[in-house]
């Protein structure tokens, strides 16, 4: 299942930053790669039921109830002002973590754990156009292909989090 990829990363303790130090959770929306740093990473869940939460911004997609557990949820291709997708069996939620707030991140299909050094990283573009230039803490390559890597904690502006905190 896809979270066995991730229980090398966690045991009963929390685990040495060296352990997840490098490591990336790659995932795709539309035809890029995207990757996220596996210390934010909790779980990743197939899709669910989402219940859907009034006067919250279209992108959160409401709250989901996980082993007891509400949480918001989002849908990055929305945030990022991409068309919208039907969800079907490959559709996933990474369960991540955003100031303390635990959060569902809906994506197209989760790929694989990565180590990506960070002399293989570049700095994000210096592009002013739309929003999704701030969500980017860098570009990884690996082999011949571009990983972009997003800030985990720059997703959510701190109101949308205060938001979703006031839902849970």
């Amino acid at each position: 299942m896809r979270q066995s990829m991730l229980e090398e990363f966690w045991g009963d303790d929390e685990e040495d930053d060296d352990t997840q130090k490098d490591k990336y959770l790659t995932f795709r929306l539309e035809m890029e790669d995207y990757g996220l740093e596996i210390r934010h990473v909790k779980e990743i869940i197939s899709i669910q039921k989402i219940t859907d939460v009034p006067d919250l911004p279209d992108f959160i997609k409401g709250v989901i109830n996980l082993r007891g557990q509400i949480i918001p949820t989002l849908d990055l291709r929305m945030r990022f002002g991409m068309p919208a997708k039907e969800y079907d069996e490959r559709t996933c939620i990474i369960i991540t973590h955003m100031n303390e707030i635990p959060v569902g991140v809906i994506v197209d299909t989760v790929n694989e754990v990565l180590d990506i050094p960070p002399e293989m990283i570049s700095s994000p573009p210096t592009v002013q156009r739309g929003v999704a230039h701030r969500f980017i803490q860098g570009l990884g390559r690996v082999d011949n292909e571009v990983k972009i890597i997003l800030n985990a904690e720059k997703l959510l502006h701190d109101e949308e989090l205060e938001a979703l905190e006031a839902v849970r």
